[in-house]
């Protein structure tokens, strides 16, 4: 068994850390927060098979640059000149082709079904986290986006996922909890949804079961090599030897792959979301509210609305008002009996997504570096897929065959 090194202590880094674990091997994770917050906690809940077609897709960048000028947009980037921005964009733009949605999409949903089974095996151990298996609907108000979710939901029946495709009477009559102002929505029956909070507490006690040793609050200064190996790691707390490394650091991977000389394209998405304590009114099944792009997801008691995606830099640590109206403004048309108001800023909460310009993962062990795994890049879809993610990272230690093919995640 192996000593393996664990960089980020989010969901990806707490789910490899998992499996790792329970294959044997000692680990232990390092992450420069205290574990709290971040995109882990805060984002929708949702695991969703449904979610086939990479963010780099035709028409996206036209779309993109329409949005830039509304401010309540769901999507925009923040205008700068940076040599970051300028190459991620360039690459965006490389992806975005019909061709690149062919080979991504299966490769997407593999990946998601293998996540959700693990889901239902972790949900087995414990009820902790409320995972529900609701589905998921996507919601819309023209005969425009109606046409391109029509068009969606063919593609995953064409994968073997479970659609049904709903007027708006068939809406009202499965989506009991609220009012619904659509025309219709496709229901995503394959897709479920969990409360992220509670997942993170289970998930640390289970490590702590493990004997996983997590230093948070700690800063990685250096790697010390011996070849093209990693021999050490050099932390504000000490060096600490290791066998392996894993980079899981999400939206902050591209400065830390400096230090290993290697270059990461990951731009931070900044999303928002807000969380309404006991709520007996509420939507009774998770829900994209699709011109606004607005996630809704009931957990438990309460309901969580998130959206927007900020192509920004993790500097920006402001929250943009008129995109949070946005949102609330999205929930109110299509949910006009909630009345929600605009939340007060200490109870809103912002996250930074880890973007490629693909809109694909990394999961991969590094061509240079012989004892590297690179597990990032995850954007809007960290959560849903954490688990497969872990799995594949333990496997790759391993070097045992992948439980899915991962050759469109290098």
């Amino acid at each position: 068994m192996k000593k393996v090194s664990i960089i980020g202590g989010g969901i990806i880094g707490l789910c490899s850390a998992y499996y790792l674990a329970k294959e044997g091997h000692e680990v232990v994770v390092f992450d420069k927060s205290d574990m709290t917050d971040g995109c882990s906690y805060g984002n929708a809940g949702m695991i969703v098979p449904s979610h086939i077609i990479p963010l780099a897709q035709p028409g996206m960048m036209a779309q993109g640059i329409k949005w830039m000028f509304d401010s309540q947009s769901p999507f925009y980037v923040q205008p700068r000149l940076n040599i970051d921005l300028l190459k991620w964009g360039w690459k965006f733009y490389k992806s975005a082709t019909p061709q690149h949605v062919e080979k991504s999409m299966p490769a997407l949903c593999n990946l998601s079904l293998l996540s959700k089974e693990l889901y239902q095996d972790l949900a087995k151990e414990s009820a902790s986290f409320f995972y529900e298996e609701k589905g998921l609907l996507m919601l819309y108000k023209t005969d425009k986006t109606a046409e391109e979710i029509y068009h969606e939901g063919k593609l995953a029946e064409e994968l073997g996922l479970e659609v049904d495709f709903l007027s708006k009477e068939q809406v009202a009559k499965l989506e009991t909890g609220t009012k619904t102002n659509v025309i219709g929505g496709v229901h995503y029956k394959s897709d479920a949804h969990l409360y992220p909070q509670k997942f993170m507490q289970f998930i640390k006690v289970e490590l702590k079961r493990f004997d996983v040793e997590i230093y948070s609050n700690t800063y990685v200064k250096d790697f010390i090599f011996r070849g093209n190996t990693i021999a050490g790691i050099n932390t504000d707390k000490g060096v600490f030897t290791t066998d392996e490394v894993v980079l899981a650091t999400g939206s902050w991977s591209p400065e830390l792959a400096k230090k290993l000389n290697l270059s990461i394209t990951i731009l931070p998405g900044k999303g928002y979301s807000f969380t309404l304590k006991d709520r007996i009114h509420k939507p009774r099944i998770p829900a994209i509210l699709c011109e606004g792009k607005v996630a809704v997801t009931p957990m438990n008691t309460d309901i969580r609305f998130g959206g927007t995606m900020e192509i920004t830099s993790t500097k920006d640590t402001k929250i943009n008002q008129n995109r949070l109206k946005g949102i609330v403004n999205s929930i109110n048309d299509f949910y006009p009996d909630l009345n929600i108001t605009m939340p007060k800023e200490r109870d809103t909460w912002f996250g930074f997504r880890p973007c490629t310009p693909s809109g694909m993962p990394i999961i991969t062990r590094d061509t240079q570096t012989k004892n590297l795994i690179l597990a990032t890049g995850h954007a809007m879809m960290g959560l849903s897929l954490a688990p497969a993610t872990g799995k594949i990272v333990a496997e790759l230690i391993a070097e045992k065959p992948t439980s899915v093919d991962i050759s469109m995640f290098q």
